[in-house]
């Protein structure tokens, strides 16, 4: 527990709640399984899609690539938050002061604002855009952006436990 940490904090750690993940068996483990492996879905589906919105998969109408995998990460997101939850009420006050994770909440906002600003001008184009051709640059860069916002997210979840 971390004394400097919000009050709301320390208590959500402290109730019932935060004690019963912490001191179950399968809780726990099973929230960070869950994390790891909502993530790989997640980082999949990212992949495929900004692969695909940087040329990769030409041979293939773009929004046939990129629709279903943009549901696929919403799931995956989605499923990482539950887990992601779980796992921050066990140690919410640590976790809310340490500096990686604060860093990788950042990252994480920056990566959602990056889909959602781009999401509504990219679902004109994918319904006219054939198989064969580019998109347009703004949605290239957004995709390197996005990959590259998502690799720094992983890598600071893997290095919240050192700091």
């Amino acid at each position: 527990m971390s004394p400097d940490a919000p009050a709301f904090f320390v208590a959500l750690e402290n109730s019932a709640l935060g004690a019963a993940i912490r001191q179950s068996t399968w809780i726990y483990p099973a929230a960070n399984v869950g994390h790891i492996l909502a993530l790989a879905l997640l980082a999949a589906s990212v992949a495929v899609m900004d692969l695909r919105l940087l040329g990769a998969f030409r041979e293939t109408v773009p929004a046939a690539v990129i629709v279903p995998a943009r549901r696929v990460a919403m799931l995956a997101l989605a499923l990482m938050l539950l887990t992601g939850l779980t796992l921050f009420t066990a140690e919410a006050s640590h976790m809310l002061m340490n500096p990686v994770f604060q860093i990788k909440m950042g990252l994480i906002a920056l990566a959602v604002l990056n889909a959602l600003f781009v999401q509504r001008p990219l679902s004109a184009v994918l319904t006219k855009t054939p198989a064969m051709t580019p998109l347009p640059m703004r949605f290239r860069v957004a995709a390197v952006i996005s990959l590259v916002l998502w690799f720094c997210i992983a890598a600071a979840g893997r290095l919240i436990a050192y700091f």
